[in-house]
């Protein structure tokens, strides 16, 4: 039998909830969370109490302490990812961690190359790689239905949806000195992450792109939410294999929603949301659809193997049970931040930038902890 595996969750916020109520929907023999920390003891108190977490600290250097503990769950903001993170590695624990993966590239690619030294699993939570649009795409991909891939677009959408200013969540999340980025790192990580699975996570090599913060906003909100992160962000991206990827990510623009993203070949090409298949035979051009309802019926009852990637977070505990084999996320989410930055480095240049560039040009944003 698989082992139980018991974790431990660093940070009691927001997404801590989500991350708990999902562990608390599992398995009991799949997994247990024995522990819980926030510098806030209030906070971690209440969610020791509500999900039955006997082991509650106020500081997360304890948590790591415990010989009972296989892995952690990182739930802080995006500036104190690499060091709660560096810190579970070297203690020997595995590691899954909220997107995005760090406040910078360079702060996300130490702690890949910690989680590579220590020999222990990281994974980044990129709930986009596991829906069911994803996998029917990645099928139709990977049986040659669309021919050879060339381009892709990766696209996000809210009207009116910034965090605190727009009426939910902490000023934290607009904040460079916390988040480091707005909507690509909050939104643009899914879309960017779940094209970057589908293209085969080809290798970045020129970026060009152009940040916003242009929609009024309420101005006492804007005086106490220190607002210095990008509402919109637009891109181009250029791989290696003659591959380009264009994205539009927006926390706020007046617009309706955006056409899903898609990836297109030389023989057919597949959207994500609706979800739709294009292609031609002789003069006959075919729109399809598909019933992603009974496709999950057989990748659960005829594959077998749809429980382990039915969500990030069944797939990491599968991985650490040796079920699976667990996904590239932490490589995936680290051409996410090269993408994100990029784009961020070219608004500010004016210019395209070499991939390179970005990367010598990143700096660590990382709080100590």
């Amino acid at each position: 039998m698989s082992k139980t595996i018991c974790i431990g969750v660093i940070g009691c916020g927001q997404i801590a909830q989500t991350h708990l109520t999902n562990y608390s929907k599992m398995s009991s023999d799949d997994v247990k969370v024995v522990a819980v920390a926030d510098i806030n003891e209030a906070c971690a108190r209440q969610s020791g109490e509500k999900y039955a977490v006997a082991n509650v600290y106020t500081d997360f250097r304890t948590l790591l302490e415990r010989d009972d503990i296989d892995a952690v769950d990182v739930c802080l903001h995006n500036n104190f990812h690499r060091g709660a993170t560096e810190a579970a590695l070297r203690a020997g624990k595995h590691v899954y961690c909220e997107k995005p993966m760090a406040g910078s590239y360079a702060d996300a690619a130490a702690m890949l190359e910690r989680a590579r030294a220590t020999g222990k699993m990281l994974s980044i939570q990129l709930s986009t790689l596991y829906s069911n649009e994803t996998r029917a795409a990645k099928e139709l991909i990977d049986a040659g239905e669309l021919g050879e891939v060339y381009f892709a677009r990766s696209t996000g959408w809210r009207r009116r949806g910034r965090p605190y200013v727009d009426g939910y969540g902490t000023p934290t999340f607009v904040q460079k000195r916390n988040s480091a980025g707005g909507a690509l790192y909050d939104m643009g990580v899914y879309h960017i992450s779940q094209v970057l699975y589908l293209l085969g996570n080809p290798q970045v090599t020129r970026i060009s792109g152009k940040t916003y913060q242009k929609t009024a906003m309420d101005e006492k909100r804007r005086a106490s939410s220190g607002y210095d992160v990008e509402e919109l962000g637009v891109g181009l991206v250029r791989f290696d294999g003659d591959i380009t990827m264009d994205l539009i990510e927006a926390w706020a623009i007046h617009l309706d929603p955006f056409e899903g993203s898609y990836v297109v070949g030389s023989k057919g090409g597949v959207r994500l949301s609706p979800f739709g298949f294009f292609r031609s035979v002789g003069h006959l051009d075919i729109n399809s659809t598909a019933d992603l309802e009974r496709a999950n019926f057989r990748w659960s009852n005829v594959v077998g193997d749809h429980a382990f990637y039915s969500g990030a977070q069944h797939h990491w505990i599968a991985a650490l049970q040796g079920k699976v084999e667990l996904l590239p996320s932490a490589e995936i989410a680290l051409n996410t931040m090269l993408i994100s930055e990029g784009i961020y480095l070219s608004s500010a240049r004016g210019a395209e930038v070499p991939a390179q560039d970005v990367a010598a040009a990143s700096k660590s944003t990382a709080i100590a902890l």
